[in-house]
């Protein structure tokens, strides 16, 4: 009885909140507690079942196959060899390859690597390279611009590009990211004086370039002019140039040739197969003003085998050659059926052999004009030791001729710069 005066006394208080119906189990039976009359009452057996979810409500399992490729994938977690019995063995990799393994599936989030180890920076650029994140086109370059503010010259020293205008059409802006170039061979591109590439090489980012290679690209006067200015005008640009290759570009004449003589440090040059008029007055410019004497015998500097890709991405390049030679395999299917239409005569032969033929008799036709300067030891020359005697005279006349240019020169100064030039330094 007391213990129901106590249930009916919290049934009937004013303060409790309603908690609805209140069950109580005595004796192995359960009871419901009836709050009007505060007595207990046995449980109905037919109560209705309570639900969660409504009659239509349906439930599909599904897996999730990304997560299932994950999983498979997490077998490169191990290394696997065998054993000289041949049993199969595996081993965990170490935290640090799996660390660089996430790392570099994931190269293009990274922030910043300037400070960053160069010995880990390598290894992380390597996995990267393995894993072909390079050649993707957005991520690619967003990486590999992190890698080149960071490392500059360590990434690429030297490009070589020389008949790969299919690579820079592809990968401009790749090309383009490179840092503290110190040789850069873009021979037999056909790139025209207008080539966003050419006009990359006045930029800051190049101005580390030694050896520049620019043979057979359609350059003119008005190329030349376009790439000189920041030398002539600000003393920016290429001013750090040792050898320079212009050779086999007809549209260049006596007057582009004056544009390069603001190379004050040129050892070596090349300017064989130019439309030049007068070759005599253009040979003793040269050696007046930038005191480079006239090679009777080819140089080495200019025969493109030094010339090579290096740096960390020199596998790089060659998987962005690769890409761009698949992508044309398909061109080569119709070489027979266009062999057949000419056979027929239902097209016109196009010979690409004779312009390369006829840029050589040109060259053949106006002579070697390759030059050096004589105590260069940058450029390897073939002389004999009985000139190098008779030199040494020429040297002292040639020494006297030249401070009576500069000084000739000095006073006209004011007259070096055209409007064309103004113009063209507004634009930078």
């Amino acid at each position: 009885q007391n213990w129901m005066r106590g249930m009916s006394y919290c049934l009937h208080s004013e303060s409790h909140l309603d908690t609805g119906p209140i069950y109580v189990r005595e004796n192995g039976k359960l009871h419901v507690v009836n709050r009007g009359a505060g007595s207990i009452q046995n449980v109905s057996p037919k109560t209705r079942p309570f639900r969660l979810f409504s009659r239509g409500f349906s439930v599909e399992l599904c897996m999730n196959r990304e997560d299932d490729r994950a999983r498979r994938q997490r077998t490169d977690h191990f290394i696997f060899t065998y054993t000289k019995e041949g049993n199969l063995r595996y081993s965990a990799k170490s935290l640090f390859s799996l660390v660089l393994g996430y790392i570099s599936d994931n190269v293009d989030h990274i922030d910043s690597l300037i400070g960053f180890p160069e010995q880990i920076a390598e290894k992380l650029f390597s996995a990267a390279e393995a894993r072909q994140k390079f050649t993707e086109p957005v991520t690619g370059l967003r990486a590999l611009q992190k890698f080149t503010e960071a490392y500059g010259n360590l990434v690429l020293c030297s490009l070589c590009l020389r008949n790969r205008y299919l690579v820079i059409s592809e990968k401009l802006e790749e090309i383009k990211s490179f840092r503290e170039l110190t040789c850069l061979d873009l021979s037999c591109c056909k790139l025209g004086d207008e080539h966003e590439l050419l006009e990359h090489l006045t930029k800051e980012a190049l101005s580390s370039v030694k050896r520049l290679l620019l043979k057979d690209n359609s350059l003119s006067d008005a190329g030349l002019r376009r790439m000189t200015a920041p030398v002539r005008v600000l003393k920016k640009g290429l001013e750090n140039l040792l050898v320079l290759d212009l050779s086999c570009n007809p549209k260049i004449t006596d007057v582009g040739i004056g544009y390069l003589l603001s190379f004050k440090k040129l050892n070596c040059l090349d300017i064989s197969g130019t439309g030049l008029k007068d070759v005599d007055a253009v040979i003793k410019r040269i050696q007046m003003q930038i005191g480079l004497v006239h090679s009777k015998v080819p140089l080495k500097e200019f025969d493109h085998s030094n010339c090579k890709t290096e740096g960390w991405a020199e596998q790089t390049v060659l998987q962005w050659e690769q890409a761009v030679m698949e992508a044309i395999k398909p061109q080569d299917n119709l070489r027979s059926r266009t062999a057949a239409l000419r056979f027929y005569g239902k097209t016109h032969r196009i010979e690409e052999v004779v312009k390369c033929k006829l840029v050589e008799a040109e060259t053949k036709a106006s002579g070697n004009l390759q030059f050096y300067k004589e105590k260069a030891q940058n450029c390897h020359l073939p002389l004999k030791k009985e000139v190098a005697g008779s030199h040494e005279v020429k040297n002292n006349k040639k020494r006297a001729l030249a401070e009576q240019e500069r000084e000739r020169t000095s006073k006209q100064k004011h007259l070096c710069l055209t409007v064309e030039d103004w113009d063209l330094l507004n634009t930078y």
